[in-house]
């Protein structure tokens, strides 16, 4: 007890970051809501909007494995401070050279590529340095503050940048984002993660190569039931996510004919289930058990289907666009339980020096089924344009069996101390 109060979890260094997340994050979150909505407005494609949408997604997923072995090997917040300050400087390259272009959409495409890859190299260097600087049973603590951060941050963005982008169009949205990109890397000067430099004379691509191999090996071998649950992960990505990423949109601007402040709101809402689901994982912390997670998954592909009735019964254009805010609220509550247990459970698994690398490849593989998903629901929705519901309810039947299969994979995890550490078998 004595402990715990001598090495609280908001010290100097861990409430920096979290300091810099909400900033950082704020800015990520405006471009993240403005970017794709300015493509949907100036092409009115939904099939469009779903390739671009994948096409921005892949350089994530690339470079998230790759971000992770940096992390491993180069100060963390060293990561942080140059990659926030270089997103700065690019959104302000793309603001100077934005009027001399000829095609306004593939300059949008390139920057969303650029934010995407960065963002897959940032994150792992966050996640990595959670357990330098919180105690293991912090864990769980320490991932639901960063998740109400990010929660946080979502639910002003696309709020404030459904104003914004409503009154005045593109150009305030990333003059914002340029100060807070800029703002937190300057914040980020002031945090100091610990970081043991390794002696390595090996090339780059042997580095990579022997980084990737060592994390699949890790969770192949050691970790098998990481494998496991990445592979469903993977499906309910697929299925469930990629339909709300793309038909969130789709549905509120194009079939209902919301405006853009009604959309940012929507997009709000699922903001605030993430910071609801982050408050509900900090307050619960080791009362939530990973056995049962698949009900969280149940739940979601369950909640989709109010949605798909709304549509299908043809209720009014503003009561079935309330129907779709609140279920995107609960699904977003019970996907945000499910991403904090999941992630302090690996990270709790992976040994300090592989954390970064592991944690990164974990989400590389959870992540490639998105583009594969957003595009194939961008090609649905223009298809059926006039019958959603028929994707909508297809989406939660498929990922209600992803969920109940689920179970048997999460029942397998069993605990059992070994010197005085939790091992997870299966």
């Amino acid at each position: 007890m004595n402990e715990q109060k001598q090495q609280p979890l908001f010290q100097k260094d861990f409430t920096l970051v979290v300091i810099g997340q909400i900033i950082s994050l704020f800015g990520n979150a405006i471009l993240r809501f403005a970017l794709p909505l300015y493509i949907l407005t100036l092409s009115g494609s939904a099939a469009l909007f779903g390739i671009v949408s994948a096409t921005s997604f892949l350089p994530m997923i690339i470079m998230s494995p790759i971000g992770g072995i940096i992390a491993d090997r180069v100060n963390k917040q060293r990561i942080m401070v140059v990659l926030d300050f270089f997103t700065s400087g690019l959104i302000l390259a793309y603001i100077l050279i934005s009027d001399n272009v000829s095609s306004p959409v593939l300059p949008v495409v390139i920057l969303m590529m650029a934010l995407y890859g960065i963002q897959g190299a940032y994150s792992p260097s966050v996640q990595a340095s959670l357990p330098l600087l919180a105690k293991e049973e912090q864990l769980v603590t320490a991932n639901a503050v960063v998740n109400l951060v990010q929660s946080f941050s979502g639910l002003l963005g696309p709020v404030i940048g459904g104003m914004l982008y409503a009154a005045y169009g593109l150009f305030p949205i990333l003059t914002v984002s340029v100060f807070c990109f800029f703002f937190a890397a300057v914040m980020e000067l002031f945090i100091r993660i610990p970081h043991q430099p390794r002696n390595d004379r090996r090339g780059v691509f042997a580095i990579v190569k022997s980084d990737l191999s060592d994390s699949a090996r890790f969770i192949l071998k050691e970790r098998p039931i990481l494998a496991k649950a990445i592979v469903l992960i993977c499906g309910f990505n697929l299925f469930l996510s990629s339909m709300l990423v793309i038909g969130l949109p789709v549905l509120v601007t194009q079939y209902l004919g919301m405006s853009e402040q009604l959309y940012g709101i929507s997009q709000g809402a699922l903001a605030a289930g993430g910071l609801a689901g982050g408050i509900l994982a900090g307050v619960l912390g080791k009362k939530l058990d990973i056995r049962r997670s698949y009900m969280l998954l149940l739940i979601c592909a369950i909640g989709i289907i109010p949605m798909g009735l709304t549509l299908f019964l043809h209720i009014p254009a503003f009561g079935s666009y309330l129907v779709i805010t609140a279920v995107s609220f609960i699904i977003m509550v019970c996907a945000t339980l499910f991403s904090v247990q999941m992630l302090a459970f690996a990270q709790s698994q992976t040994p300090v020096e592989l954390t970064g690398k592991v944690l990164s490849f974990l989400m590389a593989i959870s992540m490639c089924a998105q583009p594969v998903g957003q595009a194939l629901y961008g090609v649905l929705f223009e298809q059926f344009i006039d019958l959603p519901w028929i994707v909508v309810l297809g989406s939660a039947g498929i990922s209600a069996i992803i969920a109940v299969y689920s179970k048997t994979t999460f029942k397998m995890i069993e605990t059992r101390p070994v010197s005085s550490e939790k091992v997870y078998e299966v």
